[in-house]
């Protein structure tokens, strides 16, 4: 099996986790494919394996670049941003999993894409396709004052040992794992194939351990298979779970073919049982070590190195003006957020929090639909290394995030940031929306979700009062029911569908309230209304003026929504669900983020190919 590499994490420095030789295999496999030598089925799931997925527009490919625990060094961070001017728009999108992807990429450059990665340590390797995918984790793992312990080694070590290992690219279907340690589940664990959240019992620390939570279709939170599982057991245990899900996960049917389907087939004591067996198994064969002391000590510190000179405002402006967007679909900039007389504090107020470790601070740097431009990749290589530890963290909110700021340097911080067009305020908040890349490039999104991200982010800007009395909301969009904007768990979530009027497709969006991750697991969101896009709008107002007028002290929108009767939502939206021919516009028939009449276009995913 995979060698474990337990390198500490911290620092400028990161081991790699490219290696050249993959690159040179997916050449050799792309000659062979396109001199008929393989099939366009093998490539295909070759390709997957690789990072390279196919958009709705042909003869283009979306590439995933696997981000672990979405940490990325300054160096990253400037090569990043060159691959997103040489090869795609000029700009990359950080998805849900802590990943980069870049968009419209042409195939003959998806080696060159790979190769410029590998020369900075990293891989698009296991990043799609039916695989082990990017390991996540807190954000705020090493600085959070409320962690039981930092979760970052512990998931770099299981990301080393599943990157390359034999198993992890021949799966039924995806695979995913979360990390966690503090209290809040800030890496929604709960929805993981593996979900790791630190616990410590005497001193000895190690992991509440659920297994096969999902969302997509038959949304489950994971099921609790450890109370406490030792550290230096959570390799062995993991091997053990992925072998019996490579032997008997159903791989005839792709739509029913996670773990989480396994388990109902067999029923959990059966599963148990074959988990049991298969674990003696890998406990015979020598087990799978994994030197939990030396982690353990691993502590992050603060930076101890001289920083880099921080880069001037004039220098700011030109590097983030020294590169255009382009392209089809909608471009970094275009969401329109408003510039109030005390952003300063506004953005001190949603943006900055306390470190545990005293006179630090971790900033969050907010993007709009999760896109950042290249020469706002290369400002935030120089932002880190000027005032953080060098590195920074892709959060599933599709933010960054800067650790290791010191307080007396955060309003220079923060001058820069505007600089560069990327001081808004509200991260985190329910005007912080999230939203997968649907029908722009997504070849299974029935909606243009992006869209609706860029007219609900830029109406909650416009209320900053509305926004400012509710706690702990977020809205999420996803433009099907696959979920990869995370609609399923989000307090305000919106799911891209399509019903007919007359003889015309009209585009709307099911409306889920009161999805959240708590501490008894995930709670999926109930559908109340079925939304026009056009009336989206009116349709938040609505929702959060009714969490403003009925909540009790305290509550946030989840647990308001979760507490009220679905039917009380629902009645608060019957007006706007109601479609009658003669009430319609033109406008009501073409999609939001688009110019041309809607029409429903879905096309056969590679999700499970």
């Amino acid at each position: 099996m995979a060698v474990t590499d337990e390198a500490p994490t911290f620092g400028r420095g990161r081991p790699s986790f490219a290696n050249e030789r993959d690159v040179d295999e997916f050449v050799d496999t792309l000659r062979r494919y396109e001199n008929g030598e393989i099939s366009a089925d093998d490539w295909r799931r070759f390709r997957l394996l690789r990072g390279t997925y196919g958009q709705r527009q042909d003869g283009v490919q979306m590439m995933r670049i696997k981000i672990p625990q979405g940490i990325v060094t300054g160096g990253q961070l400037r090569t990043l941003g060159d691959v997103a001017a040489k090869y795609s728009r000029g700009f990359g999108h950080v998805t849900t999993r802590q990943n980069i992807q870049y968009h419209f990429v042409l195939l003959k450059d998806a080696e060159l894409v790979m190769r410029d990665l590998a020369e900075v340590g990293m891989t698009t390797r296991e990043a799609c396709g039916n695989s082990v995918r990017n390991i996540t984790a807190c954000p705020y793992a090493g600085v959070a004052h409320d962690e039981v312990f930092d979760v970052t080694p512990y998931a770099e070590g299981m990301t080393r040992y599943f990157l390359g290992h034999p198993l992890a690219g021949s799966l039924p279907r995806k695979f995913k794992i979360a990390f966690e340690g503090c209290p809040h589940d800030h890496a929604l664990v709960s929805i993981h194939d593996l979900g790791w959240f630190a616990r410590s019992v005497n001193g000895r620390r190690g992991f509440r351990l659920t297994i096969a939570g999902g969302t997509s279709i038959l949304p489950t939170s994971g099921y609790l298979l450890y109370e406490f599982l030792p550290a230096e057991q959570m390799l062995e245990v993991a091997e053990a779970i992925v072998r019996v899900y490579h032997r008997l996960g159903d791989r005839q049917h792709p739509q029913r073919n996670r773990m989480k389907f396994l388990i109902r087939q067999l029923g959990w004591d059966a599963w148990r049982q074959k988990f049991d067996e298969t674990l003696a198994e890998v406990r015979s064969e020598g087990g799978v070590p994994f030197n939990a002391s030396a982690v353990a000590s691993a502590l992050e510190r603060a930076p101890d190195w001289p920083a880099s000179p921080a880069p001037s405002l004039e220098k700011v402006k030109r590097t983030v003006a020294g590169v255009d967007v382009h392209g089809p679909g909608i471009m970094p900039g275009t969401v329109k957020l408003q510039t109030f007389a005390d952003a300063y504090l506004r953005w001190m107020h949603t943006n900055v929090g306390l470190q545990r470790q005293a006179g630090f601070v971790h900033v969050t740097v907010r993007l709009p639909l999760g896109d950042m431009t290249a020469g706002q990749m290369h400002v935030l290589a120089d932002l880190a290394e000027a005032y953080g530890d060098g590195t920074a963290r892709l959060t599933i909110g599709q933010n960054v995030l800067f650790r290791w700021v010191k307080v007396g340097a955060i309003q220079e911080l923060y001058q820069r940031l505007q600089a560069a067009g990327l001081g808004s305020a509200g991260a985190n908040t329910v005007a912080d929306v999230v939203s997968c890349p649907g029908a722009e490039s997504c070849r299974l999104a029935v909606t243009q979700s992006r869209g609706l991200g860029r007219i609900l982010t830029e109406y909650l800007d416009r209320r900053p009062e509305l926004v400012a009395l509710v706690q702990e909301g977020d809205i999420k969009i996803s433009g099907c029911p696959n979920g990869c904007g995370q609609h399923h768990i989000a307090a305000i979530g919106f799911q891209g569908s399509v019903r007919k009027v007359g003889n015309q497709a009209l585009p709307q969006y099911f409306v889920l309230v009161g999805g959240g991750s708590t501490e008894s697991g995930a709670q999926f969101g109930r559908v109340v209304s079925k939304v026009p896009v056009r009336r989206l709008t009116t349709a938040i107002d609505r929702l959060l003026t009714l969490y403003q007028e009925r909540r009790d002290p305290g509550e946030s929108p989840g647990a308001f929504f979760r507490r009220i009767p679905a039917a009380t939502a629902t009645d608060a939206l019957k007006d706007l669900a109601q479609v009658l021919p003669n009430e319609t516009t033109a406008d009501d028939y073409i999609d939001l983020g688009e110019t041309g009449t809607f029409e429903m276009v879905v096309m056969d995913g590679e999700c499970a190919s």
